[in-house]
């Protein structure tokens, strides 16, 4: 027999209180707001889809998390092969400015891919490090470890800016 999983009303709930904050996180992951709109539009339809494999091992907001998270990263991986073509501008290019923000934001777009991801939990949706761990499906001390590496390498990279 097939469980139920979780109920579309918890999803929706979920929706309700934190959309705002999941567009955030997903435009902090995509640096586009149109395709931040479509992640987190794209990762609670799979949460509703999918919701019957909810385990209910770890909080409803990490696994919707890990959905929106998916999303975007398909979503940025369809636009990096268009914006790869020679005419569309690069990420170098629109950070190029020089100001302080596209200054942090090349820092923490340097960072590896899980210590992003883990950053972009826990300031963006505010996740404890149990849920962000079941987020990306990893040990809660690979969170602590990833967050602590990702904090000294974007103090060391700012620190390099003020000499």
């Amino acid at each position: 027999m097939k469980r139920p999983g979780i109920p579309l009303e918890a999803i929706e709930a979920v929706y309700r209180t934190r959309a705002a904050d999941f567009f955030r996180f997903a435009l902090a992951k995509t640096g586009d707001p149109e395709r931040a709109r479509d992640a987190v539009q794209e990762g609670f339809a799979r949460a509703i889809r999918g919701r019957a494999t909810f385990q209910g091992t770890g909080p409803l907001e990490a696994w919707v998390a890990r959905c929106v998270l998916n999303a975007a990263s398909d979503l940025n991986r369809v636009f990096s092969r268009l914006e790869s073509e020679p005419e569309h501008a690069t990420a170098d290019s629109m950070t190029a400015s020089g100001d302080s923000g596209s200054v942090v934001r090349e820092a923490v777009r340097q960072l590896p891919q899980r210590q992003r991801d883990a950053l972009f939990l826990r300031h963006y949706l505010d996740l404890d490090y149990r849920a962000i761990a079941e987020a990306l499906d990893v040990e809660v001390g690979t969170i602590s470890a990833s967050l602590h590496a990702a904090r000294n390498s974007l103090m060391d990279a700012l620190q390099e800016v003020r000499r």
